[in-house]
C-alpha cells in the first residue's frame, strides 16, 4: 500500500510542476512579445522551467 501513496503523491507533484511549467512558458511567450522585454525575468523563468522539467523527468522514471 506504500508505494501506491507514493504513486499518488509524485502523480500530484506532476499536476502541480505541469501547471508551474505552463504558467511559467506563458509569462515568456508575454515578455518576449514586448518591445522591451525584461531579459533578466526571462532568464529567471527560463531557468525555473529548466528545474522543473528536470523534476518532471526524475519523477516519470520512478512512475511504474
Amino acid at each position: 500500500m506504500e508505494g501506491v501513496g507514493r504513486n499518488k503523491q509524485a502523480r500530484k507533484r506532476l499536476a502541480g510542476l505541469e501547471r508551474r511549467i505552463r504558467s511559467h512558458e506563458e509569462k515568456l511567450r508575454r515578455e518576449k512579445g514586448k518591445s522591451s522585454p525584461d531579459l533578466g525575468l526571462i532568464a529567471h523563468w527560463e531557468a525555473e522551467i529548466r528545474g522543473w522539467k528536470h523534476e518532471r523527468h526524475r519523477l516519470l522514471r520512478r512512475l511504474p
